[in-house]
């Protein structure tokens, strides 16, 4: 079971964990044992996450997550299955976290008519500036 911060608890039968061998270098280690683990998590078909929330994970911009809405993490850091196996779990419970902040509008805001002028007088000045650098011409 995953338990996150704000109640929400993911039971194991929703979660598809599979022991994989991790790639890259490691010996013998890495050939012969399988350590790594491979998470799979449906969002769509979750029972524990409410609709507003599997919308939010969807909007989330996280290469982990398939168009059809399944979470994929692979974890192959530590050299034991547990270790890896918790890594995974906290990493799906930080990526649901993540979704569950919800932002704060955005208030469209406009400068201030001094500010404007402000802007304004310096871009002038500036130009003024750059104007005075060009080359001189005869009379």
């Amino acid at each position: 079971m995953l338990r996150l911060s704000n109640g929400i608890v993911i039971p194991d039968e929703e979660l598809e964990i599979t022991a994989i061998r991790a790639q890259g270098a490691g010996g013998q280690n890495v050939n012969k044992v399988a350590n790594a683990v491979h998470l799979r998590f449906d969002v769509e078909a979750s029972s524990a996450l409410s609709d507003e929330i599997k919308r939010r994970v969807r909007a989330l911009r996280d290469q982990r997550i398939s168009s059809e809405g399944v979470v994929v993490i692979k974890a192959q850091e530590h050299r034991s299955l547990e270790r890896n196996k918790n890594d995974a779990l906290e990493r799906l419970a930080e990526l649901i976290e993540r979704a569950l902040v919800r932002r704060k509008p955005r208030k469209p805001t406009r400068p201030s008519k001094a500010a404007e002028q402000r802007r304004l007088e310096r871009k002038s000045k500036r130009g003024q500036v750059k104007r005075t650098r060009s080359r001189i011409e005869p009379d």
